[in-house]
């Protein structure tokens, strides 16, 4: 399930006056969502109309600034998941009816019809925008909500919504997040839609083949459910921040060991699996889960990709041969 930030179109409708200012927006969006995703979810962008036909200066669309832009910024919004108009995918009527100016409903910014802004708050997540006026630069942001009551008397209301146009904006946000992440935790059932979901929920993990019957073990309900997915997606948070170097899980919630030299001598074996790319590797390294004693063992591949090689019960040791 994707995290949505809804991209407020009001911040489009004033241009940087060059080129070198549009840019200097553009790296502090790119900032901004990464941010977003530092959190450890998987961001959607969804736009009123096409994003790449944003108009950054003058005569200096977003394609344009594709050619500027250094390598980096430029594969990070080419790779973005971005979805226009609104209510592309979204099963809910209202979004639909708020973007096509036919709901009963309708919000505005300092007079200005504001229907990104609108469908942020409907959908209870976040706002973000390009930060070309100060009115931009807040972590919440107040719109006026019109309405109709159940005696059809207008209702004017103001509303906060949680906005964000800076990097140093995200940081308020992290309950909300976390809540966000609590609520994909709910809708995964069993271990069979872990593995079927995998791809959307941890696009940062490859999971070896052996690992989808040791999953679909995993029924409803069953203890083990849930350290697992809280787990997994630490360890895809912890991947997804890793961009260089090696790897570490210091400063997540995730306790992990290796093996001693004993244990991999006498259960070499034990710990290697045939990986995605058909090589077999060596899975020393491991999570402990320590309300059911299972463990996840783990290879990290290259920055930003992790493979998951077995997750279950304790292997055996030369200490403990459960």
């Amino acid at each position: 399930m994707d995290f949505d930030l809804i991209l407020n179109e009001l911040s489009l409708r004033n241009p940087a006056p060059n080129e070198q200012e549009a840019q200097q927006r553009m790296s502090e969006l790119i900032k901004t969502i990464k941010a977003v995703k530092a959190q450890g979810v998987k961001v959607s962008l969804r736009t009123k109309e096409d994003f790449y036909t944003t108009i950054l200066a003058p005569n200096y669309p977003l394609r344009r600034w594709l050619n500027d832009a250094d390598q980096v910024e430029r594969i990070f919004i080419k790779t973005l998941a971005t979805k226009a108009p609104f209510s592309n995918d979204i099963v809910n009527s209202e979004i639909q009816d708020i973007e096509n100016n036919a709901s009963l409903s309708e919000f505005f910014h300092q007079g200005k019809i504001a229907i990104g802004l609108g469908i942020a708050y409907v959908l209870e997540t976040i706002a973000i925008s390009l930060l070309s006026e100060e009115c931009w630069d807040c972590h919440r942001l107040e719109i006026e909500f019109i309405s109709l009551d159940e005696d059809k008397e207008i209702v004017h209301e103001l509303v906060k919504i949680f906005h964000v146009s800076r990097s140093t904006h995200v940081q308020e946000h992290a309950n909300l997040i976390q809540k966000i992440q609590a609520r994909i935790y709910q809708q995964v059932s069993n271990g069979v839609e872990i593995w079927n979901r995998r791809e959307e929920l941890f696009p940062n993990l490859k999971f070896c083949n052996a690992v989808r019957r040791q999953l679909e073990d995993i029924r409803t309900g069953q203890l083990e459910l849930q350290p697992v997915l809280k787990k997994l997606f630490e360890l895809q948070k912890c991947c997804e921040n890793w961009n260089n170097g090696s790897f570490n899980t210091e400063g997540y919630p995730l306790e992990e060991s290796g093996e001693s030299q004993p244990t991999l001598d006498k259960y070499f074996k034990e710990r290697t699996f045939l990986c995605p790319d058909g090589k077999e590797r060596l899975f020393e390294r491991h999570i402990k889960l320590r309300v059911c004693n299972w463990r996840i063992h783990f290879f990290p591949e290259q920055p930003g990709t992790v493979i998951i090689g077995y997750i279950g019960r304790h292997l055996p040791t030369v200490k403990y041969r459960t």
